[in-house]
């Protein structure tokens, strides 16, 4: 039986680069002391050893290394999107992905966050909404001095406090709205999530309304219809829908889920897409380029969405690490762009 290869060490490292081991860890915790030439040698020496840094012997010195993702959202596409832009970066970056989701409806969610702080492993968070949203839970972190990044959808009335990705929920249901006023449709129907406790969908619903009033039509009520970011729901709300003695001749739903559930009741109900009834979804996922029609939709980046919370909460913590402040929080903003397919044509 052949002896099993030692794993290379940080010395190992050190000495085929001809650096010091405390050089190597510099270059490895992205300390930017080290000069590009040097960490080019150490990254070089860490490849060619297949060097492993020691996650635990990190911990034990007192240096938090995992970044928290913290999720409710029923989008399956979504969250896997979300956790792929994050751990990507957190690999860039030396960092250790921990994805934990929490139901945003139990009453003790804020305790269950509490707890997975305490555990001292976790050097920041990245959260998503409807816990970007919570000012009970940013209160609770910034009194830990816990480092964390909102992902939200911007309000241009409103000043965020924090560094935060902001999503343009508004000016891209504006131009989807738009888009179906020019191909003469009128009566559009909309549906969303909650708008009670989801501020993409209150965002969205007044991008709607603002690009109705910008044609001269008025809101009707009885085709504003929310609900869940979900297939079944969609279904449920178009099938509604259908029934009514003047049906839309459109539907801007707030995800693909929700849109492909109202494409599914329309071939239930015999109703041509896109003759009869357009369609338009939100988000860009495989719902919108695997039904039949394909969907026309909003492209939401979401893991570069992602990528960048991770890329500034890191950026954040090594920046505190060395005792240094930002001036001004970091802030990206993404806009959801339009995609016509074929789930869209003149009234």
């Amino acid at each position: 039986m052949k002896p099993r290869p030692m794993k290379a060490t940080i010395k190992d490292v050190a000495k085929l680069a001809g650096v010091s081991f405390k050089t190597v860890s510099r270059v490895i915790n992205r300390e930017p002391s080290v000069g590009e030439e040097l960490q080019a040698k150490v990254w070089k020496a860490i490849e060619e050893l297949n060097y492993q840094p020691n996650l635990s012997a990190r911990q034990l010195r007192g240096t938090p290394s995992f970044i928290a993702f913290i999720y409710d959202n029923p989008n399956s596409h979504y969250v896997v999107e979300m956790q792929h832009g994050i751990l990507e970066e957190c690999k860039r970056q030396g960092f250790e992905l921990l994805i934990h989701p929490v139901s945003s409806a139990e009453e003790d969610h804020i305790d269950e966050v509490k707890k997975l702080l305490s555990n001292g492993h976790i050097a920041g968070l990245v959260l998503t909404p409807p816990f970007s949203e919570s000012a009970e839970l940013i209160d609770v972190l910034n009194s830990r001095d816990m480092a964390h990044v909102r992902i939200l959808s911007s309000d241009s009335s409103s000043e965020y406090e924090g560094p935060c990705v902001l999503i343009d929920d508004y000016n891209a249901a504006f131009d989807i709205t738009r888009y179906l006023v020019g191909l003469g449709h009128r009566d559009i129907a909309f549906l969303g999530g909650h708008q009670e406790r989801d501020s993409s969908s209150e965002q969205r619903l007044g991008g709607y309304l603002a690009a109705l009033e910008e044609a001269g039509l008025s809101r009707q009520d009885e085709l504003i219809l929310s609900g869940e970011y979900s297939f079944d729901s969609g279904s449920e709300r178009t099938t509604k829908l259908l029934g009514l003695d003047a049906s839309p001749t459109a539907i801007f739903a707030c995800n693909d889920e929700i849109a492909a559930g109202a494409l599914f009741a329309a071939r239930i109900q015999q109703v041509a897409v896109p003759q009869q009834l357009s369609i338009i979804g939100f988000e860009d996922s495989p719902f919108s380029r695997q039904s039949w029609p394909k969907l026309t939709t909003a492209h939401q980046p979401n893991s570069e969405i992602a990528a960048g919370a991770a890329r500034i909460l890191t950026e954040n913590i090594r920046s505190s690490r060395q005792g240094k402040q930002s001036e001004k929080p970091a802030v990206l903003e993404f806009k959801p762009e339009l995609v016509v397919r074929d789930s869209t044509c003149p009234a």
